[in-house]
């Protein structure tokens, strides 16, 4: 379990351009004015090999006139509840205002494991200036500048020495699944269907602190535990904390498993949310299976799935080898085939590959079809194998790694799927100097 870090503070205080910084993309919509953050933004970042999940809780202030109880109380606590760490940001410029204080009062009695950082301290004076927030009662602040990156090394040096370690305590050899999407798209429901009063329910095990609840099914020769990710503990007075509490729970239980099963709804499509999702549960190396429920409610013709299939693909790609099902959880159609791909999936995720049948198979296909030369330059690779990471990862050696394009990367890996049944697996190539 990497971990999960929530930036949170008031409105325009760089909450936006902190989590660009820490993620290496420009993903986030960045503007002066407040509240500028609708959707929530979240991705991976990693420091002196720690990786972990960073989301943005910017946005707090939208169609409010009571800002405070209305809407930044609810969301932050949901914040809290399912971060591992929180990073307060708060104006280097400014002195703390009332909403500053109120801020640190919910972070401070939450008992999380925090830090404050004085965003905008872009020169000596900016930064004597943040010293004002010492009147909270901090111990430690840590001016930055979002934007230059100065002070963010101190500061992620500190987090990171924060953040959980180990994993959820679960038997390692049985396959760990969470139905993933936006809320109402049908994963209790498909979940339920799986536990129906024939199954075999076995234990009810609470994975982490936070919640994450792992039940064990065992039918059908299967044995698995499941993660429903839908709950809501409790009824939310603003409909956006019901979408950022489904995405916390996601982004927790993406942290947690083996393999995801994104749900999305036939009817509304793959969306942006399920495409951000899509993308995390990619970049944490997690299998993939895309299940598409309510499908008995579209109007169907002979190319229906074809068609619905190359939609989803052109959304998802380059990464685009995923099992798609179509199921109906309230028919109960096809969830027990959805079930199988997803353990289909899990079974290639622990695929090892000698080194002797990778070169068989490889070294002819690059002999008949090398890389480019670059610059008059011939590259030669000698030999792969296969790392000992838990998602397929492979080393191709060879005598000029940097000048291998991105084009025959994906020769490569396109080789290596079709041949190793790698479907729904987010697979690494690296290339090395021999």
């Amino acid at each position: 379990m990497a971990g999960i870090v929530a930036i949170v503070g008031r409105p325009n205080v760089g909450k936006s351009t902190l989590f660009n910084r820490l993620i290496g993309e420009r993903k986030a919509i960045v503007d002066n004015i407040s509240g500028v953050t609708r959707d929530r933004h979240y991705g991976k970042s990693d420091w002196i090999g720690k990786e972990f999940t960073v989301i943005d809780t910017g946005g707090y202030v939208v169609n409010s006139n009571d800002i405070f109880e209305s809407s930044i109380r609810e969301q932050v606590e949901l914040a809290i509840n399912e971060a591992d760490v929180l990073l307060f940001v708060v104006d280097a410029v400014l002195d703390p205002n009332d909403l500053d204080i109120a801020f640190y009062q919910i972070i401070r009695q939450s008992n999380k494991p925090f830090l404050v950082v004085a965003n905008k301290a872009d020169n000596d004076e900016r930064v004597f200036m943040a010293n004002s927030y010492y009147a909270l009662g901090i111990e430690t602040l840590y001016p930055i500048s979002s934007l230059s990156g100065s002070g963010t090394g101190e500061l992620l040096d500190d987090l990171v020495g924060l953040l959980p370690e180990g994993d959820v305590s679960l038997e390692d050899n049985i396959p760990k699944i969470a139905f993933i999407g936006r809320p109402n798209v049908g994963k209790s429901t498909i979940c339920n269907t799986l536990l129906g009063e024939d199954r075999n329910i076995v234990t009810d095990i609470p994975g982490t602190t936070r919640d994450t609840l792992f039940v064990r099914y065992k039918a059908f020769n299967h044995d698995v535990f499941l993660v429903d990710t839908a709950g809501v503990r409790k009824k939310s007075k603003v409909s956006e904390d019901i979408e950022f509490y489904s995405v916390m729970r996601s982004v927790r239980a993406i942290e947690n498993v083996d393999v995801v099963a994104l749900v999305i709804d036939a009817a509304r499509g793959i969306e942006a949310q399920d495409m951000n999702l899509f993308g995390l549960a990619q970049k944490n190396g997690k299998g993939i299976v895309v299940v598409v429920n309510k499908w008995d409610l579209v109007e169907k013709n002979t190319n229906s799935t074809k068609e619905y299939e190359a939609l989803i693909k052109e959304k998802i790609a380059p990464f685009v080898d995923v099992p798609i099902l179509f199921v109906s959880a309230i028919k109960k159609q096809r969830i027990l085939k959805a079930l199988e791909s997803l353990i289909s999936v899990y079974d290639s995720m622990n695929l090892k590959i000698s080194t002797s049948k990778l070169n068989d198979f490889f070294l002819p296909i690059i002999e008949k079809t090398p890389p480019p030369s670059i610059k008059g330059k011939y590259i030669k690779i000698k030999y792969i194998t296969q790392l000992p990471t838990p998602c397929p990862s492979f080393a191709f050696f060879c005598n000029l790694p940097q000048y291998i394009p991105d084009s025959y990367k994906r020769f490569l890996e396109n080789k290596l799927r079709a041949n190793f049944n790698l479907s729904g697996i987010p697979i690494r190539l690296f290339f090395r100097k021999k």
